[in-house]
């Protein structure tokens, strides 16, 4: 009776698909529940940006092999695609490929163990979770399911401007004048926004790069347009990344750039700026302001790229044993804290270091990085090979080491997600430098 209980995977994206293509070779049953109406309803959101790895490293084994078996034509594995050719020529004919096993519009807003509550002991090995669902009409449904596999990702928790984690003051009023997302600027309205404007970039991973690189492109046309970039740490670093060191090229290319557009002068840089305030002006500008007396004035637009955290609110039912500061699996967690690793490679890991004490529950994908910055798709790919094959009995399999990552050649990890998700200031290059005590108010950027 249980085999016919779905394998149930939270999250139509890259990991999630990947789950339950695995699943479906294995001879289990998934469904995959995702809130959005298409497959990759978060990688559209940033369609715009080009990925830093190529078709090769994109593309999960099992789902190739079940997409071969249909009309599916396989992108060139030399060509470096941009999200929205990753969902349109991989993500969407892998969902059609897996046809009903895939439900959109269906939001997971809960999950717990099948009558009880989360300090219940009796029966949790025993009895099926129950996922609490809400379609998007409103109606709620309630799906037994054998296992859970949490594939949601972070997308939809961006970090905020302030530089203790929380939201600055004033930085909610001041909405309509932040983004935390890479701006598109192929799109007029988004030109439109940011063309002769003050423009402020927070954040120092390879999103803040990709939006300082974007912005100076447009700043040539629009000459009026001026860039300051904020970072919290003291100094730029090693924020440039590895260059031709790096192996993945496009990533090291990136830094070049962005490195030039600083070298240049394209760009100003103001270093130890943890914002404390946004503060609004009569004229309808912005100035930021830091806790030691920092100020960055006449602001009109803040790109806001932090980094993302995990949303674990619908977990709460549910034993998870986390790390009290990256939020991600305990055994995973000092493979990829940043405060420890500056530079190398995670290592593959799987079912092992992604289990929990509740049974057939796991976190995969960036969800299980927690708030750690460095991510790529094989990683994911590889934890739920392993994940499925534990599911399915085949312990050996789950076991087993499938996967060589790349050296990266930076700081860094296992490298970016390839949506070029940002690292918090400080992130893989060791902890941020403290802010210097000043008595006197500290320098005014305008």
């Amino acid at each position: 009776m249980m085999d016919e209980v779905p394998v149930v995977v939270v999250g139509a994206g890259p990991v999630g698909l990947a789950a339950a293509a695995e699943a479906l070779e294995r001879g289990l049953n998934p469904l995959v529940l995702e809130r959005g109406e298409s497959a990759g309803a978060s990688v559209t959101e940033w369609a715009h940006v080009r990925m830093f790895s190529p078709w090769s490293e994109l593309i999960a084994p099992a789902a190739g092999r079940l997409l071969e078996s249909t009309t599916w034509q396989k992108p060139d594995d030399a060509a470096y695609p941009t999200g929205g050719d990753w969902v349109e020529r991989y993500l969407r004919p892998l969902a059609e490929a897996l046809g009903d096993r895939v439900r959109f519009g269906a939001e997971v807003t809960g999950v717990a163990r099948r009558g009880r509550d989360r300090v219940v002991d009796a029966g949790r090995e025993t009895e099926p979770l129950i996922v609490h669902v809400r379609t998007a009409d409103g109606r709620e449904e309630r799906i037994t399911a054998r296992s859970l596999i949490d594939s949601s990702g972070t997308w939809s928790s961006p970090s905020p401007l302030g530089g203790d984690g929380l939201p600055a003051l004033g930085e909610r009023a001041a909405a309509e004048h932040i983004t935390y997302r890479i701006p598109d600027l192929s799109q007029p309205a988004e030109r439109a926004r940011y063309a002769g404007k003050h423009v402020v970039v927070a954040g120092s991973g390879h999103s803040a790069l990709t939006a300082l690189v974007s912005l100076v492109a447009l700043a040539k046309a629009a000459p009026a347009t001026r860039i300051s970039w904020v970072l919290r740490r003291g100094t730029v670093g090693g924020v440039f990344g590895g260059g031709a060191a790096d192996q993945l090229p496009a990533r090291g290319a990136l830094g070049v750039r962005a490195q030039q557009a600083v070298d240049a002068g394209a760009v100003r840089v103001v270093t130890g700026f943890r914002t404390a305030a946004v503060e609004a002006a009569s004229n309808g500008r912005l100035t930021l302001l830091s806790g030691d007396g920092q100020r960055v004035e006449d602001v009109d637009e803040v790109v806001v790229v932090t980094g993302f955290r995990p949303d674990l609110s619908w977990l709460s039912e549910l034993r998870l044993e986390l790390d009290t500061t990256l939020q991600a699996p305990v055994a995973l967690a000092p493979l990829i804290d940043p405060n420890v690793h500056s530079c190398g490679t995670v290592p593959p890991h799987g079912v092992k270091e992604l289990s929990h004490p509740e049974p057939g529950v796991f976190l995969a994908g960036m969800k299980s990085y927690g708030r750690a910055p460095t991510f790529l798709a094989m990683t994911g790919y590889e934890q739920v090979r392993s994940i499925v094959a534990e599911l399915a009995g085949d312990r050996e399999a789950a076991e087993r080491v499938e996967l060589v990552l790349p050296e990266t050649g930076v700081c860094g990890g296992a490298g970016l997600f390839d949506r070029a998700e940002s690292q918090p200031d400080g992130g893989c290059c060791g902890a941020p430098a403290e802010p210097q005590s000043v008595s006197l108010p500290g320098p005014t950027v305008r």
